[in-house]
């Protein structure tokens, strides 16, 4: 559905065609002049909208959710309007209408009914207050509506001070029988009673005693379920739960209502006959959760919705499973389709609902069906097109005829014809077409004893304002693959008993008792009674015991729970089980995965040992620094692979407290060691003397490593004694024991860690200061990248084993150790190997004095220019550097002269080949 909102496009409405209420004509729906005016009250939109500026002001708002089924209803009345005003029934009289929308709220009704009430032909609709209107000529004579029992209610009770008569289609609440309360009402369908009589007969006759109900929270939703309670006790059918969702959409609540309430349905396991009194665009919502939930039911469907076309063509409505309704009886409706068929003909400028209705089918014309009747529904007022004129009028004949609920469509019809015979018998000895010639309590007095002959039958109200027609049981069928309303059996409300057609029918009636839901049974091991709300004590529900408690006998009244730390036990049990023991195992293939690549490490540690041994007399090797501060290196690389097979099988004690500091204490000396070759390569390509006389104060190899690796052994020393890490038990998993290691301190773990990542920021530093080095010794730019290499694995990690649990949280830290131990050996080893092996022409002294001779030339040219450009005050003088230095010409004595135009001769000293050799000596 909500593809379907994304799919519609958002419109505005012209003035011309504004459904906003600027004056009082601007409510009514649809209106066309008569001798007589019937009112009409039908629900054609769905909600009414609800302003959100603060302060709310009393104002008549749009709404939204257009209604196929009830702008039928409204079709239906004008269409049997007009049958009667072609008609001989009504001789030398003309019917008209003015219907208005309730948008299924009971304050835009009533804003109708004052309009009801008012005086005819007063130009400012006032409504005059009398002590007597026995002589009081309202604007019409009889209301047709309203469509919801609980709109007619409040509507009724304001019409009963004038007395006007009120027949409603459609609204089936018991309590409108009480004529003390509602002495004007009148309905062309039957009561309420009849119907919850109905459906605890089928409910008993079916052998289903364990139900559950769902209504609507309004006056109809209610009433409706107490009067079904009534009937369901009197049949020994228990109610296992009422659910009751908002009366209107707009409610903040209805869509968390709708989930609980098919939670509810899916809990409980038992109850597989649901009674659903509620409004069609509520079961929609409920429908489209369900099938979710693949929820497979059989639903009882109240009259409301059990012939709802718009229900039936839900996509999948056929996962649902059996729906079986009861619908009111109807007649032919051919006439009413072929007045459908010429409706594109009616003019639109008196219907406001036509004119809508026209402008949705232009909308929403691209859509397919479903998704076409979703469009219609749910377009407001205010979305509508602004020039909505030009576009294509796009008419749809057989929708509208698809659509058709003809037990509504006949009482709507019926309704009129009553109103209509009622009207013949006080116009045989009046004038009808002096409005005066009669009043609304008068032709309410006609109601009560008129016979309508409608389709060869004579139909008449009883004492209680209703007419006891017989039901149709409705039942829901897939035919061709597309899902059907069938009849399936008439109720007659007399008799309290069904009727079938043929045998065909009875039986699949008779199939209905497949489903066998019972109210209890016997609970077996493993489960445990719950009783239910039902007012039916002996009534209760098998559920099975919860997870991690366990029953061993039959019919228990609850169950035992097991010891959550040792034993677990699943939903169903009948005994506790032990837990199993999880950890990260050598058996294990992630485990299994790591260590080869520890051990792969260690391999690749072992080569570039080798490597640098066979060749410690190469200038590559003396540049590293030298045999012994490589080996120093790579012997902290081995111990932090070394460190990872403390993460992994049991923990224990002793690795708990060995892995951390074992890797902390490698990480820092292998840091440290790098440190001062980063040092150590800034000291020897430095030419800044005070950033040299700083390096030679702060080069002292020793003491660094010892001073750096020192503080990590005490940072180590101190969690150790006073944090140590310990072997803990986690029990956060219902089946297993994690047997995990506890790091003892958080905060000792991060010290030990963020000292790590302090020593590398400043080897980072002065790695990233040397990063412009000569090309063919770079070892600073490869530091560079080892280092942030390590900063990227590490920051992933913080986040990352925050948020792990369980036995693979070892295998977390040691990815990450792994990432950032082989990022800083490659880088640091990887490219020198590379020269040792495959470039052994630059791997020579001759090679390495002419690079550094180059670079140093270069870097001694630049701090000449530099301080050119620093001498030089006039912006538009440019210095000329002569191509001294290449010739000896221009050399005297390892001097390059530049000359500036209007300043003196100056000098930069060009190292001599000697100072080459001693910074070769020097790295």
């Amino acid at each position: 559905m909500a593809f379907v909102r994304f799919l519609i496009p958002c419109f505005v409405i012209s003035t011309d065609v504004a459904f906003s209420c600027q004056n009082t004509d601007d409510i009514v729906g649809a209106s066309s002049p008569g001798d007589i005016v019937i009112g009409g009250l039908f629900a054609v939109h769905s909600e009414m909208l609800h302003p959100e500026e603060y302060p709310i002001k009393p104002v008549i708002q749009n709404c939204a959710g257009f209604e196929i089924q009830i702008f039928l209803q409204t079709l239906a009345m004008i269409h049997a309007i007009e049958m009667i005003n072609n008609s001989t029934l009504l001789p030398g009289v003309t019917l008209g209408y003015e219907i208005y929308d309730t948008c299924a709220e009971v304050t835009k009704a009533m804003a109708s009914a004052l309009r009801f009430l008012s005086k005819f032909n007063s130009s400012e609709d006032v409504v005059e207050f009398k002590c007597n209107y026995s002589d009081y000529i309202p604007r019409i004579k009889a209301v047709t509506g309203a469509t919801y029992s609980e709109v007619s209610m409040a509507v009724s009770r304001l019409l009963a001070l004038q007395l006007i008569p009120q027949v409603s289609p459609a609204s089936s609440a018991e309590i409108l029988s009480d004529k003390i309360r509602f002495p004007s009402f009148f309905r062309t369908i039957p009561s309420d009673f009849h119907q919850t009589r109905a459906m605890a007969h089928l409910i008993c006759e079916s052998g289903w005693d364990w139900i559950g109900v769902i209504a609507t929270d309004d006056d109809n939703g209610r009433l409706a379920v107490e009067s079904f309670g009534v009937q369901a006790m009197a049949n020994n059918v228990c109610i296992a739960f009422k659910e009751m969702l908002p009366a209107y959409l707009s409610d903040n609540t209805f869509h968390t209502k709708v989930d609980d309430a098919v939670e509810k349905i899916v809990k409980e396991t038992r109850v597989n006959v649901i009674v659903v009194f509620m409004r069609q665009f509520h079961v929609l919502k409920l429908f489209q959760k369900a099938i979710e939930r693949n929820v497979n039911k059989i639903w009882i469907a109240s009259d409301n919705w059990s012939s709802a076309v718009k229900i039936s063509t839900i996509p999948n409505i056929r996962q649902l499973g059996t729906i079986v309704g009861f619908g009111f009886k109807s007649r032919d409706s051919s006439t009413f389709q072929d007045f459908l068929r010429n409706l594109h003909e009616m003019p639109t400028d008196n219907n406001k609902f036509l004119h809508e209705y026209i402008m949705l089918l232009s909308v929403c014309a691209h859509l397919e069906y479903h998704d076409f009747q979703a469009c219609i529904s749910n377009q407001s007022q205010d979305d509508l097109l602004q020039n909505i004129e030009n576009k294509h009028q796009i008419w749809k004949d057989d929708f509208l005829n698809a659509n058709i609920e003809p037990g509504f469509i006949h009482s709507t019809v019926l309704a009129v014809y009553t109103i209509a015979y009622a009207i013949r018998g006080l116009c045989k000895n009046r004038n009808c077409k002096d409005p005066s010639a009669f009043t609304p309590w008068e032709l309410l007095e006609e109601l009560k004893n008129v016979t309508v002959i409608y389709d060869d039958k004579e139909i008449k109200f009883d004492s209680n304002g209703d007419m006891s027609t017989s039901y149709d049981v409705l039942l829901w069928k897939e035919i061709d693959g597309h899902m059907k309303i069938i009849t399936m059996a008439e109720y007659d409300p007399g008799k309290d008993d069904f009727i079938f057609e043929d045998e065909e029918k009875k039986k699949e009636f008779l199939d209905l008792k497949k489903v066998q839901p019972t109210c209890s049974q016997h609970c077996t091991p493993g489960q445990m009674k719950k009783v239910t709300g039902s007012p039916h004590t002996c009534c209760y529900e098998c559920v099975y015991c919860p997870e991690n408690h366990y029953s061993n006998q039959t019919d228990m009244d609850y169950c035992y729970q097991c010891d959550n730390k040792t034993y677990w036990a699943p939903v169903n049990s009948t005994t506790c089980y032990s837990k199993t023991i999880h950890f990260l195992a050598w058996t294990d293939w992630f485990a299994i995965f790591l260590l080869l690549l520890s051990a792969f490490g260690v391999v690749l540690i072992l080569s570039i040992s080798v490597i640098f041994t066979k060749n410690l007399n190469t200038p590559v090797v003396k540049a590293s620094g030298g045999l012994t501060v490589c080996y120093i290196i790579l012997f902290s690389h081995f111990l932090i692979f070394l460190s990872t097979t403390f993460f992994i099988d049991e923990p224990t004690e002793f690795k708990c407290k060995t892995r951390q500091a074992l890797f902390g204490i490698s990480f820092a000396l292998c840091i440290s060691c790098i440190l001062i070759k980063s040092l150590k390569i800034l000291l020897a390509f430095s030419f800044d003397p005070k950033l040299q006389n700083f390096l030679k104060c702060m080069y002292k190899p020793i003491p660094i490593v010892v001073t750096c690796t020192g503080i990590q052994v005490i940072i180590c020393t101190f969690w150790l004694i006073f944090r140590t890490p310990f072997v803990k038990q986690n029990f956060s998993i219902s089946r297993a024991i994690i047997l995990e290691c506890n790091e003892g301190s958080i905060l000792a773990f991060g010290i030990m860690l963020g000292y790590i990542a302090a020593l590398a920021f400043i080897c980072f530093i002065f790695a990233f200061k040397g990063r412009k080095l000569p090309e063919n010794y770079n070892e600073a730019k490869f530091i560079t990248f080892g280092m942030l290499i390590y900063f990227i694995a590490w920051i992933v990690f913080i986040p990352v084993y925050a948020t792990t649990f369980g036995k693979y949280l070892p295998a977390v830290e040691i990815i990450v150790v792994l990432i950032s131990n082989y990022g800083i050996l490659c880088c640091t080893f990887l490219p020198k190997c590379y020269i040792i092996i495959y470039k052994q022409e630059t791997n020579t002294k001759s090679a390495f004095l002419k690079m550094i001779y180059t670079y140093s030339s270069k870097s001694a040219s630049s701090v000449a220019i530099s301080q050119i450009s620093l001498d030089s005050k006039s912006s538009s003088s440019r210095a000329t550097v002569s191509e001294s230095c290449k010739s000896q010409k221009n050399s005297v004595n390892g001097n390059c002269h530049f000359q500036v135009p209007g300043q003196t001769l100056i000098k930069a000293k060009v190292l001599p080949k000697n100072a080459a050799r001693k910074r070769l000596s020097s790295i």
